[in-house]
Formats: C-alpha cells, sequence, structure tokens
C-alpha cells in the first residue's frame, strides 16, 4: 500500500513522494524487525577481550612521540633551514601534547566510576584535545620563527596517523580452537 505525502520548500514549491508501507499486512510487526541480538555470555565476553586487546592511550602517545622526533630529525637532515624542522616539530607537539592530556584525561580516576561518566569523559577530553590543537594551530606563527606551515602540517599529519598505526598493529590472539 503506498500513500503520497505533499511536502512544501519555501522557493521550490509542493513536491510530492510516494512513501511505501513496508510492514507486514498482517500486523505482526515483529518480523519485519532486524534480527534478534543474541547477547554473549560471560565467557565469551571474555574470550573477545583476549583477543582483541585494549591498546592503551598512553602507547599511542608514545609512539606518536616517536614518530614526531623521527620526522623532526629527518627535516633537520633533509631541510636547508632549521626553520623547517622547527615547524615540523611544532606540528607534532600541537598533536602529541594535546593526546597526552587527553590520555591522562581517559585514564584517570573519574572515568572509571561507571559507564556514564566514562562516556561522557571522553566527549570532554576530546573536545579539550581539539581545542587545544586548534589553539596550537593559531599561536603557531608568533611561537615559531619562520615558520613553514607546510613543513609543520606535514609533521602535524605524520604524528596524526599514529593512531591507525596503532590499531593496525596491535596484539591479535587467534580465536581458539574447538
Amino acid at each position: 500500500m503506498a500513500s503520497f505525502v505533499k511536502i512544501v520548500a519555501p522557493n521550490v514549491g509542493v513536491l510530492e513522494m510516494q512513501v511505501k508501507n513496508t510492514l507486514p499486512r498482517d500486523g505482526n510487526h515483529e518480523e519485519a524487525a532486524e534480527p534478534e541480538f543474541a547477547p554473549m555470555t560471560a565467557e565469551q565476553a571474555r574470550a573477545w577481550r583476549l583477543r582483541n586487546p585494549m591498546v592503551s592511550p598512553w602507547r599511542v602517545v608514545g609512539w606518536q612521540v616517536m614518530v614526531g622526533c623521527t620526522s623532526t630529525l629527518l627535516a633537520w637532515v633533509l631541510a636547508d633551514r632549521p626553520a623547517v624542522a622547527w615547524s615540523v616539530a611544532y606540528g607534532a607537539l600541537a598533536v602529541v601534547l594535546p593526546a597526552a592530556l587527553f590520555a591522562r584525561g581517559l585514564t584517570g580516576r573519574v572515568s572509571s566510576l561507571n559507564p556514564g561518566a566514562a562516556a561522557l569523559g571522553f566527549f570532554v577530553w576530546e573536545m579539550i584535545k581539539v581545542a587545544l590543537t586548534v589553539a596550537m594551530l593559531f599561536a603557531a606563527p608568533r611561537l615559531v620563527d619562520a615558520l613553514s606551515w607546510p613543513a609543520m602540517l606535514a609533521g602535524l599529519v605524520l604524528t596524526m596517523k599514529v593512531y591507525w598505526v596503532a590499531l593496525a598493529f596491535r596484539k591479535r590472539l587467534p580465536p581458539p580452537r574447538a
């Protein structure tokens, strides 16, 4: 069974759209719902956590420091001007410093109280991290003499991509054999 809906939009006029009823005709709406969700047992959840260990935020920050230092050293060796290396270092610092603050906030005592506090803490610390990164980028021309924006952005992007590298190289155990 199909019906028509009229939508009035300013400066566009009247649009007619056909809406199809996707519910079953017999009135049994549960058949049209998604397949039933089966929660894991405690043993299944424990096995899943063993196969998929968490990545420590401090480990990610450590990798970011290493990538930032390596890219700064590489820029120092390859570039003609020291300002390029300082720009790369500041770009890396604009990622590492907020990430360290974020990791400190996530691993703090308050965020482990209950799931609601952990979720709220995640979003609050993520906003703080983004705000600090943006503030550092705005302050860059005043803090770095002869700032090279491409070099700073290269240091920023290289250091930021460590998140994906940390996820790709985390330790995973094979599933248990039956």
